[in-house]
């Protein structure tokens, strides 16, 4: 019997790729929306397109200059009305230089879901094979049909939580870690604690507000983000299905529109 697999040529254009600690892939997404969570937190799109490298790069730098500028710090201030606070709590050395990587952050999520937005297209008209099950000495992934609205409900609970729902190990451990330290250094705790009580002067005097104004943002990413994937993991799982079936049980003859 002839070897038909020998004869295959390597697709040109791969959407999906699985390894025993996540699953990344390209599919359609809003270079708005990517942008949007890049100006909410440089890096995150960068995250949702699978970039991990950059995406973590940016949160570094994000997490370091805001700190060291007081950009979080003047916010809260601005919010309340303290336009001097704010002032004084802005320095301006580090602010000015934390505008262009800002800025480069939202440019580039941007253009880079265009870009892969028309790399899917041209992968899609191929086709793409994904193996479903991944086993190594320290993991096993497996591709199965999940919930999304579970994945979103861990992730609120206790966010990082979600991405191990779903096996996106490196991401889990690089939220389930900064939340241990932004809950930590921000006293949010505490101050919650206080608040409870109905002792919001408490609250206030506890509460590092340059720590705790990190949390908004990256609290509801983690949600968004383990549901986005969640609901894309189980497309990945169909197409995957529906390719075997094809090749598996479909007549050859049959010419089946792309």
């Amino acid at each position: 019997m002839k070897d038909t697999n020998r004869n295959q040529k390597p697709k040109r254009h791969v959407a999906a790729y699985m390894d025993s600690f996540t699953i990344n892939y390209i599919h359609p997404r809003s270079p708005w929306i990517n942008a949007w969570w890049s100006a909410a937190f440089p890096g995150l799109g960068h995250l949702m397109l699978c970039k991990y490298l950059v995406g973590y790069i940016l949160m570094f730098w994000e997490v370091c200059i805001n700190h060291l500028s007081g950009i979080n710090t003047a916010i809260f201030y601005s919010l309340t009305g303290d336009i001097d606070l704010a002032a004084a709590a802005l320095d301006k050395k580090w602010f000015l230089m934390y505008i262009g990587v800002y800025v480069f952050a939202i440019w580039d999520s941007y253009t880079r879901t265009a870009q892969l937005n028309r790399r899917y297209q041209l992968a899609s008209r191929e086709g793409y094979e994904v193996i479903i099950t991944n086993i190594s000495a320290l993991e096993l992934n497996v591709l199965l049909k999940r919930h999304p609205l579970s994945g979103f409900i861990w992730s609120l609970i206790v966010p990082g939580i979600g991405h191990l729902y779903i096996n996106r190990l490196v991401t889990a451990s690089v939220f389930i870690f900064g939340f241990i330290t932004i809950t930590y250094f921000s006293n949010f705790l505490p101050a919650l604690h206080y608040s409870l009580e109905l002792n919001m002067e408490a609250a206030k005097s506890v509460l590092n507000v340059q720590w705790f104004l990190y949390y908004p943002s990256l609290y509801v990413f983690a949600a968004y983000d383990a549901y986005v994937n969640t609901v894309e993991y189980n497309k990945i799982y169909k197409r995957e299905q529906a390719n075997y079936f094809r090749s598996e049980y479909q007549d050859r003859e049959f010419d089946y529109p792309i």
